[in-house]
């Protein structure tokens, strides 16, 4: 028996060994792509320089534990993006997912994505914000007034201005009856804890939420939209949601008026055009208003502001709040005679994009008057790009055009120490936050500097 089964097993290997090779020849010789090469660089240690470029495929000097493509020209971030946004879905360390939920509208493709962006751009668009844009002034100047006379930390205090700002566009006026309680519940969750306790039967946020509905919430705000969708989502749904966009509106704004404030202060001429423009509405409200009338913005003011609207689109490419994005290849993907494995990361790097000297001459220059002139498609993507750019971005720049109204016709402020330095957490910073002490224009001038408005 054993001498008739040896030849039997032999046979056995060979068949299958034949078949293995078959196999591979079949799939060499059918693939699409057997012969493009690998994205350029090195596989160690990090190397840029080049417009698109294998970033690291060593474990110990990764990125996101694979090999990442960092791709810096325009074109190749709208193939990644727009073109072909298909093929590549969004990813991110698995610790941010944790942390803000699964079910948070960053982390979806498709018909699931589609139908979160559709609910957010109906809170956001400018029909549903300009009706808030006398909370948004309530809290802008309440704010700034908070900050009189004080040596304060710009980023901290800018994060509490748009930590408010969004509770508002989440919330609508409800949101000042939870104000204080759901920053208490946001701070857990940015001291790290892996889920925050938002939508556990009995906390605040839950009654609040159950009260609401109870009560017909439905307001033009992100809840009301939420919950007046036909399809319902679930509570873990909102949640997750509702988190996520906080956490996408205060940070990221937050740098960006940090930014502003020091680079106002750091060009006198373009902050002297920017008081003048705004000045300028505070006068024609004056000669149309009643002296007893109370002289809020409105949405036709915002529209009167293209000196400070270009200050902040300058501000966005110089600082680069969103420096990169995340993306996974779905399947084997062929770019500019490249192959990208399917499970690779790509980066598209807008902080590289917004600095090439051939896109925008003397990058590093601080220049608004360079957007007279529309940039060229894919050149400027402060937002992102294609279905997953920032469903968010009419509010942001609103808040920010609202608060700089105030800022810049009531206010003057000087910049505390040296703040050349440059810090990350996890957005670019001016070094320590920017420190600044803020004076009303109608009291004491603060002593002269490089950085006073």
């Amino acid at each position: 028996m054993e001498l008739i089964f040896a030849p039997i097993f032999f046979i056995f290997l060979l068949l299958l060994l034949v078949v293995i090779i078959i196999h591979s020849l079949i799939n060499f010789f059918t693939s699409s792509h057997p012969k493009l090469p690998l994205p350029p660089g090195s596989l160690g240690w990090p190397y840029i320089g080049e417009t698109f470029q294998l970033y690291s495929q060593n474990p110990n000097t990764h990125i996101l534990g694979c090999p990442c493509v960092m791709i810096s020209s325009p074109e190749a971030a709208k193939f990644v993006l727009v073109t072909r946004a298909h093929l590549f879905k969004p990813t991110f360390p698995a610790s941010k997912e944790r942390m803000l939920g699964k079910q948070a509208i960053f982390f979806h493709q498709g018909d699931y994505h589609a139908k979160l962006r559709k609910l957010v751009l109906r809170a956001f668009m400018p029909e549903a914000i300009k009706n808030i844009i006398p909370n948004i002034e309530s809290i802008a100047k309440d704010s700034l007034q908070s900050f009189e006379g004080r040596l304060i930390n710009t980023f901290q205090e800018m994060k509490t201005y748009t930590f408010n700002v969004a509770l508002l566009s989440i919330f609508g006026k409800d949101e000042v009856l939870y104000r204080e309680d759901l920053k208490r519940c946001y701070y857990i969750l940015e001291k790290g804890y892996n889920s925050m306790p938002i939508n556990l039967p009995g906390t605040l946020f839950n009654k609040s939420m159950k009260q609401m509905q109870e009560n017909n919430h439905h307001h033009n705000d992100l809840l009301g939209s939420f919950m007046g969708d036909k399809e319902a989502l679930t509570d873990q749904q909102i949640a997750d949601n509702i988190i996520g966009v906080i956490f996408a509106a205060r940070d990221t704004t937050a740098s960006v008026l940090t930014w502003i404030v020091k680079y106002l202060g750091e060009n006198p001429s373009v902050l002297q055009a920017v008081t003048e423009e705004q000045e300028a509405i505070v006068k024609s409200k004056e000669e149309y208003c009643d002296k007893d009338e109370e002289k809020v913005l409105s949405w036709a003011d915002t529209k009167k502001m293209p000196i400070t609207s270009r200050v902040i689109q300058e501000t966005l490419r110089v600082a680069s709040i969103l420096s990169f994005t995340f993306r996974e290849a779905v399947e084997d993907v062929q770019y500019d005679g490249y192959l990208i494995p399917k499970g690779w990361k790509v980066l598209p790097l807008f902080r590289n994009i917004h600095h090439s000297p051939e896109i925008f001459p003397e990058p590093d220059k601080f220049d608004p008057s360079r957007f007279e002139i529309a940039p060229k498609p894919n050149t400027f993507m402060p937002f992102g790009n294609g279905t997953h750019s920032c469903p968010g971005n009419e509010l942001a720049k609103l808040e920010i055009l609202v608060l700089l109204h105030h800022l810049t016709t009531k206010y003057r402020w000087s910049v505390v120490g040296t703040q050349n330095g440059i810090q990350y957490g996890p957005f670019a910073l001016p070094q320590n936050g920017l420190p600044i002490r803020l004076f009303l224009k109608k009291d004491a001038t603060p002593k002269a500097s490089p950085c006073t408005s």
